[in-house]
């Protein structure tokens, strides 16, 4: 199986900790060049500085992804001089709360950090990924494409729109070499994951220990999942291996998902 990336080089959005970090540990692991984006440069540097390096190039790009013209304006100045030939789009979610209540303008401003920016980040990308007849796009999303997460409104709205798009892209883009891929992770160990953990507790009036116990009890591999679990997941999807695997959503999840 080829997994090799060696001369690759990835953008990986969102990149300091959680899953998006790594994401980029495990294409680091296959011989990409890594690029991290996110906004805060001290913690760029630190992750950057802690990525599996045999002598590759890894780097970094500063930009805050709610503000979407900063965004395209640094990765149109990096895709210039460089060929990016794996993009993974990762952003934090939104929030949470009911749909009804949420306001129009967190909506919008949930589409902007994701789809706006996800849309930016791939017009500066692909003429490379087509001029190297290689590319690969990786959307991290949630499962909550498949099935909306209750408390999670403004979420599962645009996560969805984004799932829409991902798809969309697929069969544009095939033809040149490119795939666009979604991976949906469940219940991992992240900030993220404590944050919801934590908000249903309160709404709920339970404790944390609590509501992780209930979650658990759905998942069949009877645990959460693990952040390099999800990280080998994207990394393979980036691989040459995965030329064939185009325009689907593949959940990471435990198999906790009540539908094929």
């Amino acid at each position: 199986m080829n997994l090799n990336l060696t001369g690759k080089t990835a953008v990986v959005c969102g990149s300091t900790q959680g899953l998006g970090y790594a994401s980029a540990i495990e294409l680091a692991l296959l011989g990409c060049n890594v690029v991290l984006f996110a906004r805060n440069e001290a913690s760029l540097k630190t992750a950057m500085l802690s990525l599996p390096n045999k002598n590759q190039q890894h780097q970094y790009l500063v930009a805050d992804f709610t503000d979407t013209a900063a965004v395209k304006n640094t990765i149109d100045g990096f895709a210039k001089n460089n060929t990016i030939h794996i993009l993974v789009n990762n952003t934090g979610g939104p929030a949470g709360g009911p749909a009804l209540t949420a306001k129009p303008e967190e909506f919008l401003q949930t589409f902007n950090n994701h789809l706006i920016n996800n849309h930016n980040l791939t017009q500066a990308v692909v003429p490379g990924m087509k001029e190297a007849g290689f590319g690969r796009i990786v959307n991290i999303i949630s499962t909550s494409v498949k099935i909306p997460l209750a408390g999670l409104g403004v979420s599962n709205t645009i996560r969805g729109a984004v799932a829409s798009w991902a798809k969309t892209l697929a069969t544009e883009l095939g033809p040149f070499g490119i795939t666009v891929n979604n991976v949906l992770p469940g219940f991992t160990q992240t900030s993220r994951a404590d944050y919801v953990i934590a908000k249903k507790a309160t709404d709920s009036g339970s404790t944390a220990e609590a509501v992780m116990a209930e979650l658990i009890k759905e998942i069949p591999t009877g645990r959460i999942g693990k952040t390099e679990e999800f990280g080998a997941a994207v990394a393979f999807l980036c691989s040459p291996a995965a030329a064939y695997i185009n325009g689907i959503n593949l959940p990471v999840d435990g198999g906790r998902l009540g539908c094929l």
